[in-house]
């Protein structure tokens, strides 16, 4: 169907194209009950306003973009982003911004993607995500003159904006409690090491680990995906001494570490506790439920996107810290019955 414009409303109408210009843009020109008849009309033939003429009369597209470097199959299950979406929509409906989404393959893709977004001017600003270690992609938006707001951080995103937890002070407390249940031979499968949320998770559980002085304490590194928790898991619980609790970086490798503990015989609890990271709704649909670390994931979107139009609009933008993450413990840990 083709698009309405506004030559069709002025036919509808009776008017010229310049009354109906003024109609929609809310300038004088027209009377009020032929600026009432026209506003239905335009209703009722569908019309919106074009974003490539929006973009050239007011320098606006009217969109924020969303780049996110991760393969298609382990994107398409991963509850986080799900969510995080969910909440970055939530604050955006019912607007004039509309969402930009796009997977890239990797950091030169996704880079490659915010200097055409730029250059075509196709969004007014972007949410960065997947901040990483000493990360190229602050300067280049910085550079672009493109606002951005960091999901993530507050370390190492320059002066851009970011909404960020305390991912350290998640870590310690979930040590503390699997000290406090017995356990001392504990490691962490961790997401890979150059993003800025698995070193800073990793510092805090090395940091831990020496103050409560721990037989063994050691991170790995996974992709998140179910295949590669899963592979790492094997490898573990086939080690002599095996260790006695797991801390996932995210639910879908702990629920993998379910299966293969139940694959090799290792009875959760009782042997093996395992903690896994986001509370998605994963979490309670395994047996046993499954301990983790639980954070409000939509309101963190929606947050950036609130964060992310007030910087789109000129004004200052301070970073903010989220709730504090919480522990949920469950049915996946317990005290270590056979050491």
């Amino acid at each position: 169907m083709r698009r309405p414009t506004i030559a069709d409303i002025a036919r509808a109408a009776g008017v010229s194209k310049g009354a109906v210009s003024y109609a929609l843009n809310g300038r004088p020109g027209v009377s009020e009950a032929t600026r009432g008849r026209i506003l239905a009309i335009a209703e009722e033939l569908g019309w919106a306003p074009s974003s490539a003429a929006r973009a050239l009369s007011d320098g606006r597209a009217g969109a924020v973009g969303l780049v996110v470097a991760r393969p298609a199959d382990v994107l398409g299950i991963e509850p986080f982003f799900m969510r995080l979406i969910s909440g970055i929509q939530s604050e955006l409906a019912g607007g004039p911004t509309a969402l930009t989404f796009q997977m890239a393959g990797d950091l030169a893709a996704e880079t490659a993607t915010y200097r055409r977004w730029a250059a075509e001017r196709r969004v007014d600003g972007v949410l960065l995500v997947d901040l990483r270690v000493r990360d190229p992609r602050v300067d280049l938006l910085t550079g672009l003159a493109l606002p951005a707001v960091v999901i993530g951080g507050p370390d190492g995103v320059g002066a851009l904006p970011c909404v960020w937890s305390d991912d350290a002070a998640a870590v310690r407390e979930v040590v503390h409690y699997l000290v406090a249940l017995g356990h001392r031979r504990l490691t962490r499968v961790a997401g890979p090491p150059e993003f800025a949320h698995t070193a800073a998770r990793s510092a805090a559980f090395a940091e831990v680990a020496r103050e409560l002085g721990l037989e063994r304490a050691e991170t790995v590194h996974a992709d998140y995906s179910v295949e590669d928790g899963a592979r790492v898991t094997r490898r573990l619980l086939a080690a002599v001494p095996r260790p006695t609790a797991l801390l996932y970086d995210n639910d879908l490798m702990a629920v993998a570490g379910l299966g293969v503990a139940q694959e090799m015989g290792v009875a959760v609890p009782a042997e093996l506790s395992v903690v896994g990271w986001d509370d998605s709704a994963l979490c309670r649909l395994v047996r046993p439920a499954l301990t983790t670390v639980s954070r409000d994931v939509v309101r963190h979107g929606a947050e950036a996107a609130r964060m992310l139009l007030a910087a789109v609009a000129g004004g200052p933008v301070p970073s903010r810290r989220a709730p504090a993450a919480a522990l949920r413990p469950r049915g996946s840990t317990g005290p270590l019955e056979r050491p």
